[in-house]
This record gives C-alpha cells, sequence and structure tokens, in this order.
C-alpha cells in the first residue's frame, strides 16, 4: 500500500473513530424509547449504548454514588446477544436498551440489601415481576441503584452503601426513596429505571433532581417484593412500583410494560392503560395550599403548566384541593401503623431510629380504630373521585417546599416541618391509590423545578396526556454533569 493511499484510509478510519465517539457522547442524553428505535433502525447498536452508559458510570458515578453495582459483564454480554438478535426480538419495545433497579427490587444474583447491612446477604430466589417484564421487552440490566435505609427517608443514605447525592447541589438532598435512580438516570448513566412509591418515593426524587416519574394506580403494577418488604401489610394499599425517566413517552411505554395481573400479587388488576376519553378536557390548578407558602418558583411552574393546557383546549381553573389535611392524616396514621416495623429499629442507624420515632408523633394525637382509619379513607377516595370526575387533572406541587439540605430530615428542630410540607400534595396519591405524573419543567436559581399532575383511579392515562403537553413546551432539564 502507497502512502497516499494508506493516509487515505487512516483519516477515513480515524474520522470514523471519532464519530463514534462523538454518538457515544450523544447516546446517553437519548431517552429509553428513542434509543430502541435508533437500535431498531441500525443507527447504532445495543452494544453502543450499553457501553456508552457503562462510561458514563465510571466516569459520574464516584462523584454522587447513585450506582451501587455496576454490571458491567452481564450487560455487555447482552448487548451482543441483542445485537444478534431476531427481526422478530428486535421489535421488543426496549430492546437493546440498558436500565437500572433500586435496590430494594428482587434481581435474582444479587442482594435485596433494602439499604441495611443486616440485609446485606439477601439473596432473593427470583426476579421481582417488573424486572422480568422489562426482560422480556429485551431491556438490560445495567447497574443497582442506591436508597435510605428500608425506604424510609426523603434523603439517599445509609450504613451500607453510603450517601447518594443530589448532581445539581451535592448540599441538597437527592430525595428518597429512590434518590439513586433519579441521580443516575438524570446524570445519564441510565435512560429509565425502577423505583417504588408508598410516600413519594418515585416522585419526591424526580423533583429534586430533574427528572420525571409516575406512580402508578394502586393494582395497575404488580408489587412483589422478598425480605422485610415482603411483609407490608396495612400499607399494602399505599404501595407501588413504577418507572422513572427523563422523558413521558418512556415513563409511558415502562408503564405498560411493568402493568397486569400477577399471580403472587392478590392485589394486581389487568385495567386497560387507556380509558374513555372526555368530549372536553378540564384541569384543575392548586397554586394555594392553606397553611403552606409554596416558593415562587413552584407557584410559576404550575401557572405555566395551566397556561399551556389552556392553548391547547383545556378549561383550567384555579381550584383549592379538597382536605389536603385528612388525607395527609388518614395517610400518615396508617403508614405509621403498619409500616415502620418493617425491620426492628435495631437494624438502623441510632439517628434514623428517632427520626421514625419522632414521624410517629406527628400521628400520634389520631386516636382512631383501624376500621375508623379505613372508613375515612374510604370516605376520602370519594371526595377526591368527585373531584377528579370534574376535572381530568389536577396540577400541583410535587413538594411544597424546594429541596432542603441534606439531612434536614433528622434534624429534630426542622424535621417534621419539613416532612410535611415535602409530604402534604404527595399523600393522595399513596393514600387514596391515585396515579401522579412527577414533571420536570425547568430550573430556577440552579435547581430544577417541576409539578405534580394527579387523576382519577386507572385514569394514568389522562396525567400523562397532560403530562405530554406541557413536555412539548418545557422538555426536561438534565442530563446533567455533576456540581
Amino acid at each position: 500500500m502507497n502512502s497516499t493511499k494508506f493516509l487515505k484510509v487512516y483519516d477515513n478510519l480515524n474520522s470514523k473513530f471519532h464519530y463514534l465517539g462523538e454518538i457515544m457522547d450523544e447516546l446517553i442524553k437519548k431517552g429509553a424509547v428513542e434509543l430502541s428505535r435508533l437500535i431498531k433502525n441500525g443507527e447504532t447498536s445495543s452494544e453502543e449504548v450499553v457501553k456508552a452508559h457503562l462510561k458514563r458510570i465510571k466516569e459520574v458515578n464516584p462523584e454522587i454514588n447513585a450506582i451501587t453495582i455496576s454490571l458491567e459483564e452481564s450487560a455487555l454480554e447482552l448487548a451482543i446477544k441483542s445485537d444478534n438478535a431476531s427481526k422478530e426480538e428486535k421489535a421488543r419495545p426496549l430492546h437493546g436498551v440498558p436500565f437500572t433497579i433500586k435496590e430494594n427490587i428482587d434481581f435474582e444474583g444479587l442482594p435485596t440489601t433494602d439499604g441495611l447491612p443486616f440485609f446485606a446477604e439477601e439473596f432473593p430466589p427470583k426476579n421481582a415481576p417488573i424486572v422480568d417484564r422489562m426482560l422480556s421487552a429485551g431491556a438490560i440490566p445495567i447497574g443497582r441503584t442506591n436508597l435510605p435505609e428500608m425506604g424510609l427517608r426523603l434523603d439517599t443514605d445509609n450504613p451500607l452503601r453510603g450517601r447518594t447525592f443530589n448532581p445539581w447541589n451535592k448540599k441538597l438532598t437527592p430525595g428518597g426513596s429512590s434518590g439513586g435512580e433519579a441521580a443516575a438516570i438524570a446524570t445519564g448513566m441510565s435512560p429509565i429505571g425502577l423505583g417504588n412509591d408508598v410516600g413519594g418515593s418515585l416522585r419526591n426524587p424526580a423533583y429534586c433532581c430533574g427528572i420525571s416519574s409516575i406512580k402508578p394506580t394502586v393494582g395497575r403494577v404488580p408489587g412483589v417484593h422478598s425480605g422485610a418488604m415482603e411483609n407490608i401489610g396495612l400499607i399494602a394499599p399505599f404501595l407501588t412500583d413504577g418507572p422513572m425517566a427523563r422523558k413521558v413517552e418512556d415513563i409511558k411505554t415502562g408503564l405498560s410494560i411493568l402493568a397486569g395481573r400477577h399471580i403472587d400479587d392478590p392485589n394486581s388488576v389487568d385495567v386497560p392503560l387507556e380509558g374513555k376519553m372526555p368530549e372536553k378536557f378540564k384541569a384543575a390548578l392548586v397554586k394555594e395550599i392553606d397553611g403552606i407558602e409554596l416558593p415562587p418558583a413552584t407557584v410559576r411552574e404550575i401557572e405555566e403548566a395551566g397556561k399551556i393546557l389552556s392553548e391547547n383546549g383545556w378549561d383550567v381553573e384555579e381550584v383549592q384541593a379538597p382536605e389536603l389535611d385528612k388525607v395527609f392524616e388518614m395517610w400518615g396514621v396508617i403508614l405509621v401503623e403498619g409500616g415502620m416495623e418493617l425491620a426492628p429499629k435495631e437494624l438502623f442507624k441510632p439517628e434514623t431510629a428517632a427520626y421514625l420515632d419522632r414521624w410517629s408523633e406527628t400521628f400520634s394525637h389520631i386516636n382512631l380504630s383501624m376500621d375508623e382509619k379505613f372508613t375515612e379513607r374510604f370516605r376520602l377516595r370519594k371526595v377526591w373521585s368527585n373531584f377528579l370526575n370534574e376535572y381530568q387533572v389536577c396540577i400541583g406541587p410535587t413538594w411544597c417546599n424546594l429541596p432542603w439540605p441534606i439531612d434536614t430530615d433528622l434534624d429534630p428542630k426542622l424535621g417534621n416541618d419539613a416532612l410535611k410540607k415535602s409530604f402534604y400534595f404527595i399523600a393522595p396519591a399513596n393514600g387514596l391509590g391515585l396515579p401522579a405524573v412527577a414533571l420536570a419543567t425547568g430550573v430556577s436559581d440552579g435547581i430544577p423545578t417541576g409539578i405534580q399532575i394527579y387523576a382519577d383511579l386507572f385514569r394514568d392515562d389522562l396525567a400523562l396526556l397532560a403530562a405530554e403537553i406541557i413536555e412539548k413546551e418545557k422538555p426536561c432539564p438534565s442530563p446533567i454533569n455533576p456540581n
């Protein structure tokens, strides 16, 4: 080969490799559904996508500690298999796309730790149904993600895996309990992931880290867990697993994959993902909550969301959400009775155990029998069903406060007040089983902002529809490089 011809070949190769590097960088910015389309169309490969995200994990995770276990070897093997798959297999909704799994969701071969050293060797006998469904959809597990002890805090820190940092500002909480998932997705280490929600644990971290999530209607997604989470008892009507991502189309697709009855969860049901559409769409805006001053940035985002829906033909009205104080108390008192004893307090750090005691004290004035508590829950469900029959969606804050500094929830002087503000508009989804979307809509003073969208039972589609419309005008502000 003469020198001129060799140089041309070298230049071509160098250009190709440089171009591949650019693709690798761009791949982490794309959503799960888009990545699947690119793989199906031959514009990239599963191997390239997985390598891009593994590279991102190595670059970013040491700074924020969101990924607890990287599944590099198995993920690459599965990616190569995906690229050699049949045409029929490649038609699957998330074929060749990586995803992450919260460490309280069963994944065969790895421990379901719940963030506690006591469960560090708690190996589940099989995958959770939602993991199997993601695998059947062609997705590739790429890592496990961090959570607080037993998922019982709004911060993500535990004695087994350490602290996860908010990638926007390491002095602020990333939220909890799916804080590892949110931080991983917000930084491009994963395009989509699995978490769960008994008190906002999908929506809290989505809000704090600038991504989106949906807490589905209870029963739509089967929740089957081993270990301590197997004994959820009274709080079963509050808990549901669900997807987290940066884009609404991804959480919508994720929900369609995860949904459906499973024999191991008697509360799970088969209900169509889409219901009858109304002749006229109507949205309620909650800009004011009695006794709580919402952050100006949050009010602005709610107003802008209402304006976008109005411009798209929706009737929009400012309202007061019904009986939030009663919903908060009902949810809290049942949660305390049924959820705080999932594991002995001796297994927790002393400061966490003290926090749980204070949380219990918050609701100690409510003297109701269990029958009375569930009767009240039924009454409030009817109140909100009537409300969400008049308005197809209700748009308000996710938190009634900005993301607060790390460990604020552990502060005996500030914790309970911060907790109440954080949970006040979160509680209806869990206490009443309602679907709710946490939607990232912007950034204010270097902190992500967003809204929450409620819909009636099994009308997850309406909440997602409103989210899709708003997202077109206000796209997700992540992924980002951690600060």
